[in-house]
């Protein structure tokens, strides 16, 4: 599995990158987000990916951020009918908090309006994120971080981290509520999560 890739942009295309590492030349699908996220061609670069293995094809799907990769994720392995392609346009389409804070108000109109996607979609994204998954509710408390305490704050985002890796939020929440109270960051909290849910 490809997690990211440092290199040099070799090439940089609306929608693709194209990164020397080491000699070989990796082919990055991104979102449309403009140049300056990833760099200018001929700099260094380090872009977290998205390794996705089908019969017929291997595609790199590259992210500027963890916010943008879990978003992705999540649309993909919990939202039927959305694959890795209309899972891009929405993130070419919105602000990944942009369309976390449209899921959360079940904003359809906003969320439709997405290349790509039509009412039935988005209707689809707004029900299986918020009933299956249970994420809009780790959402708004992302959303409201200023008012959270910090240890509220990590404990969240541990609890997002593991919904994006394919847990269901009862059970997420469970293991973060056994953890041990000298833990303060996610991913120390996330860890110990991951060891009680595989335990």
């Amino acid at each position: 599995m490809i997690t990211f890739l440092e290199g040099t942009l070799e090439e940089s295309w609306p929608g693709r990158l194209v990164i020397n590492v080491g000699g070989v030349g990796y082919e990055v699908l991104v979102p449309l987000f403009g140049d300056e996220q990833f760099g200018q061609a001929g700099t260094k670069t380090r872009v977290l990916t998205h390794h996705h293995i089908r019969e017929q094809e291997q595609t790199l799907y590259g992210f500027p951020d963890e916010d943008a990769r879990d978003l992705f994720r999540l649309l993909i392995n919990h939202v039927s009918g959305v694959g890795p392609k209309v899972a891009m346009s929405i993130l070419s389409g919105m602000a990944a908090a942009d369309f976390k804070e449209a899921v959360v108000r079940g904003d359809i109109n906003t969320i439709s309006k997405i290349r790509g996607l039509g009412k039935k979609t988005a209707e689809r994204i707004v029900l299986e994120l918020g009933d299956k998954v249970g994420v809009k509710d780790a959402w708004q408390a992302q959303s409201a971080r200023a008012t959270l305490a910090p240890e509220a704050v990590a404990k969240n985002d541990a609890l997002l981290a593991l919904i994006s890796l394919g847990y269901k939020q009862v059970e997420a929440q469970k293991a973060i509520e056994k953890l041990p109270d000298h833990l303060s960051k996610p991913d120390e909290m996330l860890r110990a999560a991951l060891r009680l849910l595989q335990g």
